[in-house]
């Protein structure tokens, strides 16, 4: 068996602070349907956003050693913070390909501008790193990004009020001032923010595009697996596994539901806390 068929039939390792990394596993199960997914949300120890760099770091270092355990090929870090922080760790760290949501998302934003003005949403965490703004920088640094931290949006998608109308309210009041601010683009710089689309979409209008960080992860998946030819075969058959490292909260079904997604059984992965 050569390296490239064997590399083919290990999963790609994804893990979220929580289960909003759901969006990416979606997204990866959509775009590379050959591929086996074996996700970790690490509930026991949501959120990432208010914990220094050395504990995301160690928290990250933890949950890709229990997808190296489960033979990942690839670790995709499903999560804005960890990604913003804990990334360089995990190159130095792991034998295996490395890549977050906040590069992918970067280069699709400025892709996408035409007015050189980017819009970033996050958690307060996300926004206070600065990581997109550096991200976007270094591709570009004459582009104007503005960033507002949306702390009340992710407890909305929480309770499934994908569709209402207080969740619309909380919407303009975040985004208003962005808008006026001029910006043509918006990334949705948490994992959790897809699950708005419809919703930010009609706020902002058609004058706006989003940036979709979750997706453009999974395209950036697909050229690293490419890249580093350990893509699984295109007639193999791949499969989501999700495991929670303590028991999930009411959001799950909300996922499941508005990602169109079969979780199935779900183990219990267990950690230090």
């Amino acid at each position: 068996m050569d390296s490239t068929t064997s590399n083919g039939s290990r999963p790609i390792g994804v893990f979220d602070s929580g289960i909003g990394g759901l969006t990416v596993a979606a997204e990866l199960r959509r775009l590379l349907p050959q591929e086996t997914i074996y996700y970790i949300g690490d509930t026991a120890r949501v959120p990432y956003g208010g914990k220094s760099q050395a504990t995301i770091e160690r928290y990250s270092v933890e949950i890709s050693e229990l997808l190296l355990a489960e033979e990942a090929k690839m670790i995709i870090v499903a999560c804005n913070t960890a990604s913003a922080l804990a990334i360089p760790k995990l190159h130095a760290t792991l034998p295996v390909p490395v890549t977050g949501v906040i590069a992918p998302g970067a280069k699709a934003a400025v892709a996408s501008t035409v007015n050189g003005h980017i819009g970033v949403i996050g958690t307060r965490g996300t926004v206070r790193s600065g990581a997109y703004e550096r991200a976007i920088h270094a591709l570009a640094p004459e582009m104007r990004v503005t960033s507002q931290a949306c702390p009340m949006l992710v407890p909305a998608i929480e309770e499934g009020w994908l569709e209402n109308d207080i969740t619309d309210s909380i919407i303009a009041r975040y985004l208003g001032p962005l808008v006026g601010s001029g910006i043509d683009t918006l990334v949705l710089g948490c994992t959790h923010y897809p699950l708005l689309k419809p919703a930010l979409a009609r706020f902002l209008g058609p004058g706006i595009r989003l940036v979709d960080s979750a997706e453009n992860c999974a395209h950036a998946v697909r050229e690293l697996l490419i890249q580093q030819q350990i893509g699984a075969p295109e007639n193999a058959v791949g499969t989501l596994r999700v495991a929670l490292t303590d028991a999930s909260d009411g959001f799950l079904p909300v996922a499941e539901e508005a990602l169109g997604l079969s979780v199935g059984n779900i183990r219990l992965a267990a950690v230090q806390r």
